[in-house]
Order: C-alpha cells, then sequence, then structure tokens
C-alpha cells in the first residue's frame, strides 16, 4: 500500500513538472511569434506571415495575432508577380554531346566553392550541395533535357491515394527525382491523390480540364521547357510532352520575374529551370529545421539565375520537398524520415 502511494506521489510530480515545463514552451513560443509580428521589424512580421499562410498545416497562427485584412495587405506586398513574357524557345540551344562528354559540363556561375561542392557526378548528372548561413539543399543538373520527364502516382480523384517520390521513381525507373505540381491538401491532411491544375505526361493528359486555364510548366517534345497560362488543348497543340501546374515563375527568358518584398516566407523549396544550352536545374531547399530554416522565392530564383537559368518554375514546397537519388532522398526533409504521398513527381531516367 505504502509502495502504490509513493508511485501515485511520483507520478503526480512528474505530470506537474511535464505540464509546467510545457506550458513555458508554449508561452515562450507564442511570446517570440508576438515579437516577430508586433515588434520593430516589419520584415520579420512579413516572414513570419508568409512562411505560416505557406504552411496548410500552421498557417492559422498569423490568425491569432492580425486580422484577415491585415494578412492580405502583408500577402499582397510580399508576393511574386504572375504577369509574365511568354516563353522565346529561341532562347534555348540544346546542345549534341556524346556520352563522355557528360563529365565536362561546365557549371555556370562565377563562385569557385560552389563549384567545388559536388555531392555527386556520374552519367550526365551533376547535384552540388547548396549551402548559406539560412538553409542548405541540393541542385542537380541534368545535361541531357529529354531525360527529363514527369512521373505520376496512378489514379486520380479525391479518395486516391498518392505515392511517395521514392515509388514513383522507382515504378518509372528513376535514377533521380523530386516533388513536382500541388495537390489538394486541406489542413495538411490531404491523400496525395487530387491534383491541382493539369497534369499531362507522354503527350497525354491525366488530370485537368481540357479547356480550363492553369498555370503550367512543362517540357516540349524539342525538350524545351516552357511556363505560361494556357489550357491543356493549348498546351498540347504547343507540343508539350509533360507538365504539372503550380507556380509562381521565377526567371523568364534570362530576366527575374518581379518579387515584392520578401518574396514569400523561408520555407522548403523545389524549383525547376532550364539553361540556354538545354541543361535542367532540379533544386531542392531544406526548411523548418535548426540548421535550414528555409528559402523564400527571391532566395531561390537568385540561385537559378546565377546557375544560368534561362527559365525558372517553382514547384510544391513546403513539407513535400525532397529529392531521390540512386536508391535514397539525399536531402533533410521538413518531415523527418516520412515522405508525404504526392500525385506528380519530377523524374530523370
Amino acid at each position: 500500500m505504502i509502495g502504490l502511494k509513493r508511485f501515485l506521489i511520483f507520478l503526480k510530480r512528474t505530470l506537474i513538472f511535464l505540464a509546467v515545463n510545457l506550458l513555458l514552451i508554449v508561452i515562450a513560443l507564442y511570446s517570440v511569434m508576438y515579437i516577430c509580428v508586433h515588434g520593430p521589424s516589419t520584415r520579420a512580421r512579413d516572414l513570419f506571415v508568409m512562411s505560416v499562410k505557406e504552411t496548410s498545416a500552421v498557417g492559422f497562427l498569423a490568425n491569432i495575432y492580425l486580422s484577415e485584412d491585415e494578412i492580405a495587405k502583408i500577402m499582397e506586398a510580399n508576393s511574386v508577380s504572375g504577369d509574365y513574357e511568354e516563353t522565346d524557345v529561341a532562347l534555348i540551344h540544346i546542345k549534341e554531346r556524346k556520352q563522355d562528354e557528360y563529365k565536362e559540363d561546365v557549371i555556370q556561375t562565377d563562385d569557385d566553392s560552389k563549384k567545388e561542392d559536388v555531392y555527386a557526378e556520374s552519367d550526365g548528372i551533376k547535384i552540388l550541395n547548396i549551402s548559406t548561413s539560412s538553409y542548405k539543399g541540393k541542385l542537380a543538373i541534368i545535361s541531357d533535357p529529354s531525360r527529363v520527364y514527369v512521373g505520376v502516382s496512378g489514379k486520380y480523384g479525391k479518395n486516391e491515394n498518392g505515392k511517395t517520390i521514392t515509388d514513383i521513381a522507382i515504378s518509372n525507373g528513376a535514377c533521380l527525382a523530386t516533388n513536382a505540381g500541388g495537390f489538394v491538401d486541406e489542413k495538411g491532411l490531404g491523400l496525395g491523390g487530387e491534383p491541382i491544375g493539369m497534369v499531362i505526361t507522354g503527350s497525354k493528359l491525366l488530370y485537368g480540364n481540357p479547356n480550363t486555364q492553369y498555370e503550367i510548366c512543362g517540357f516540349t517534345k524539342d525538350n524545351i521547357m516552357i511556363m505560361g497560362y494556357m489550357t491543356p488543348n493549348q498546351a498540347l497543340s504547343r507540343g508539350v510532352r509533360d507538365a504539372i501546374s503550380f507556380g509562381p515563375a521565377l526567371v523568364s527568358n534570362g530576366a527575374l520575374t518581379k518579387i515584392n518584398g520578401t518574396g514569400g516566407g523561408m520555407n522548403p523549396r523545389t524549383a525547376i529551370g532550364q539553361r540556354e544550352d538545354g541543361a535542367v536545374l532540379i533544386l531542392v531547399i531544406d526548411g523548418r529545421q535548426v540548421t535550414s530554416f528555409g528559402a523564400t522565392y527571391q532566395d531561390i530564383a537568385n540561385i537559378m539565375l546565377e546557375y544560368g537559368a534561362v527559365n525558372a518554375f517553382n514547384l510544391d514546397g513546403g513539407s513535400s520537398s525532397a529529392m531521390y537519388y540512386e536508391g535514397r532522398i539525399i536531402n533533410s526533409v521538413a518531415t523527418g524520415g516520412y515522405l508525404r504521398p504526392l500525385p506528380t513527381a519530377i523524374i530523370v531516367k
């Protein structure tokens, strides 16, 4: 009986200790967020609002401190313009190369340290480590754009499950893959099987209304990456073989698109671009971690431009951002070891 009483006293004290510490953590987090929103730095406020509002699971945090009107004004002031020129395919001159010439591919940047920071290199693919004080990630350069496709999870629908990047890569025999288009993900609980916009693969429309206009990024049968607003019928008539919907465009015809304010929040990001010589750039930035907070649209646009992108497009990001290479995930995903089910992936065969 005495032993039971001692156990109950110990349990009570332990629960009180845990409850007090949890309360202190909540108070500390609330205070930090309050300072971000109502402190002297408008940039800190804007980054906080944009970061959480881009996250389906915690977007409500901004509403604790600000009204809907205040949030709307902040988001408008820190947006990326959707107004950009139609892709000029004449700016891309795909080089015909032999297999043994791929290893001599030159990364088009003036930063010598980034040239040397190679994670992996083989068979026409070079992967670089990208690192700053705010974020870390991987940049893959694929010399031959004809190897880049859209991989799909399978049947689409509201109650359909998507597949992880690893599963999509393996089922398509891909050596490299990243997440691609958006999908319905209410409160971060989506099944991953219902895309947003259109999905075209192998010159066939798999999802989307043939006559509804979407913002898309895709590759033509000539292996040129194009971006813009068009219907699936228009895309197919222009020779698009593979495409997904998301955005915004980051670099258009060699110039940065208009980015206002912070250019979005600091979050995990994925983007795709193409150089003048046809090489494809695929970027994944880690985020929501102590060692990598995440990147803004401005950050990833600058990276793409620095590495020679003539055109670059933002793909779905957040907890979906991941890069698969040769049998494993090579970046640090925001969800730890958990990979989200997705409807589409950019794959390299």
